[in-house]
């Protein structure tokens, strides 16, 4: 497939790793895309549309498919901000005399929250993760965040995870006590499939999803689900806007726009905006997502790790601790040294193979199944056998 543009092809058995190309698309989802491809839509005909998919899957009120995850949290923090204020939306980046400050325990900062801060949001950091750093067992308080938040605060912002602190229902019950949403980036927390609406049903106001992930999706596609009205901020500061103002219907699905004084100007979303391809592959694949039954998943995802097993039976099948349902194979090294061998020994190989690192420190590399092509576990069995054997 990629030969025609001058791309080497590589073995992903490191997962949905944007770096790597995310993951693979069902045949149902490349022919729905191609079939959107020959087809026009008005967009927030075809949102309204996908709003009722996502709905359906999270319990939310509304949702909009994105251009990946991070462009849900841009959009999000532009929609906490801004609200269904069309002169506050032509203003962004530029959030001064704006509540704009997004509260954070600082355990849970990370690359990804730069999408705040591009959006024009001021990030306030709380808390002091002793548990983290190692003197203590301590991170941020729900009293810590509540403290911090003042009418300067957009949003408290949360970082889904297994270990994260404090716990979401906290952050929810203080954010909501003083009148302000909560903003959670759950890109990578599917599997397992019950996340979809775990973050709502715990109180989230918006939960961003990575759609090139486990949901299958495209690799540039996302979710943004919640409140109705945050959404449909953040729907119009990405859709295209050069139509006269009479033209511009709301979809029921995103009602609280009719309540905008007027129409604004291209929004600051524009630059990330998502195509009817990709709503339709994020659509189909959502669906497929929730449909298959997380154990068969699981089973399917095993069969491939037990061929690969075969090859290196010095290797460990077992679950992914952060990740429900998703299998690994990890593959044990004398130490730190001899895995950064091995790595880079399968990177150099005429079809290079790319496994997960995350363990390197413990001299400990993993297959992860979701990535890869049936077709290339023969070829990956013996790359394995050679390099790890």
């Amino acid at each position: 497939m990629t030969a025609w543009i001058g791309a080497k092809r590589i073995i992903n058995a490191y997962g949905t790793n944007t770096r790597l190309g995310g993951g693979l698309l069902s045949v149902e989802v490349t022919d729905a895309m191609a079939a959107a491809a020959r087809g026009c839509v008005e967009m927030p005909d075809i949102q309204a549309a996908a709003s009722r998919a996502i709905a359906d899957a999270t319990g939310a009120e509304a949702g909009i498919v994105t251009a990946g995850a991070a462009a849900a949290l841009m959009l999000g923090a532009a929609a906490c901000m801004a609200r269904l204020d069309p002169a506050a939306m032509n203003r962004l980046p530029d959030s001064a005399g704006l509540p704009n400050e997004f509260v954070v325990s600082r355990s849970q900062r990370n690359m990804y929250d730069r999408a705040l801060r591009i959006a024009g949001g001021v990030i306030i950091e709380v808390g002091m993760p002793d548990r983290l750093s190692g003197p203590g067992v301590r991170d941020a308080s729900g009293g810590e965040l509540a403290e911090a938040i003042t009418p300067r605060t957009a949003a408290v912002f949360h970082l889904a995870g297994e270990n994260a602190e404090p716990p979401l229902v906290d952050v929810v019950r203080v954010a909501h006590a003083r009148g302000v949403p909560v903003l959670v980036d759950a890109a990578a927390q599917v599997p397992p499939a019950g996340n979809l609406r775990r973050f709502i049903a715990e109180g989230a106001d918006l939960v961003c999803f990575s759609g090139g992930k486990a949901i299958g999706g495209p690799q540039t596609s996302g979710i943004l689900a919640g409140r109705r009205d945050l959404v449909s901020s953040a729907l119009v500061q990405m859709l295209d806007l050069d139509l006269p103002e009479m033209q511009f219907v709301a979809p029921p699905e995103f009602a609280p726009l009719n309540q905008l004084r007027y129409l604004p100007h291209h929004g600051i979303g524009r630059v990330a905006k998502v195509g009817k391809e990709e709503i339709v592959g994020l659509v189909t694949a959502l669906r497929r997502f929730v449909a298959e039954d997380p154990d068969a998943r699981t089973a399917r995802w095993m069969v491939r790790l037990s061929a690969l097993h075969a090859a290196v039976p010095q290797a460990t099948l077992l679950p992914d601790g952060a990740k429900p349902g998703l299998p690994l194979l990890e593959l044990p090294f004398a130490d730190r040294t001899a895995a950064e061998a091995a790595d880079a020994a399968l990177r150099r190989r005429d079809v290079p193979v790319h496994l997960d690192a995350s363990r390197i420190r413990r001299g400990v590399l993993a297959v992860n199944p979701i990535a890869l092509d049936d077709v290339d576990l023969p070829l990956l069995a013996a790359a394995l056998k050679e390099c790890c054997g």
